[in-house]
């Protein structure tokens, strides 16, 4: 069995790129990250996606990116954006952009990738429902794939990597029709940027919007646990 990494951070979209990864026959280390963002919650549901789906072995690990700032998912002097629409939505990148995260993400993927002699990376970044982030762009994943290529000695010695982006062009309904039909829980994923103390999501942000909208659309029930006033 050939064995791959998936960057799993507990959301929709990367319990869905798990699901897929798994349904293609791979082995599955998953790698998801404590790097000091306010919705930290999120690593409990990676965890109970990992255990769903048996993979072989589920690493959290711990970087702080709150060190730099610049992001209102590190920063607790800033204020997460809430009720945008969808033109603002698709016309400006939000604070809640964290600087060059994918790229961190992904290089410590590879790192691993490289010790376990695996040539395959999975990532569920897409490029049509979402906050406008340029590491989300089929461009930017084709020029890390290639970097990848030549930075590491595995790679150059002939073990090609792989990167795979297989919700890149769906949207969030498609995402979650396609989870739904491989088995994914949603009720165990978290998607909210600004979540209550208890966990309760505010409803309000751009990634809640997006993954109400998605379920709406998908004609799905939407089982997320969302505060008291978006009940």
């Amino acid at each position: 069995m050939k064995s791959a990494i998936v960057l799993l951070s507990g959301g929709i979209d990367s319990s869905t790129c798990l699901a897929i990864a798994k349904d293609m026959g791979f082995g599955i280390f998953a790698m998801s990250f404590a790097y000091g963002q306010r919705h930290g919650v999120e690593l409990k549901s990676a965890q109970n996606m990992a255990s769903e789906f048996g993979v072989k072995e589920h690493r959290i690990v711990h970087i702080d990116l709150a060190a730099f700032g610049g992001s209102s998912l590190t920063s607790p002097v800033m204020d997460v954006p809430k009720n945008r629409t969808g033109h603002d939505m698709s016309s400006n990148i939000p604070n809640t952009y964290v600087p060059a995260r994918n790229t961190i993400f992904l290089s410590f993927a590879l790192g691993w990738a490289e010790i376990l002699s695996c040539r395959d990376i999975f990532t569920g970044v897409n490029a049509l429902d979402y906050s406008g982030y340029p590491d989300c762009r089929p461009e930017y994943i084709k020029a890390f794939e290639t970097m990848a290529n030549l930075a590491t000695k595995a790679q150059v010695e002939g073990n090609r990597l792989t990167i795979h982006t297989p919700l890149i062009n769906l949207t969030k309904a498609q995402i979650i029709s396609r989870g739904e039909s491989l088995g994914v829980d949603f009720s165990l994923t978290h998607s909210c940027y600004d979540p209550a103390p208890d966990g309760g999501a505010c409803g309000e942000c751009d990634s809640c919007i997006i993954r109400k909208k998605g379920f709406e659309s998908a004609g799905i029930p939407d089982a997320t646990r969302y505060t008291a006033k978006h009940q």
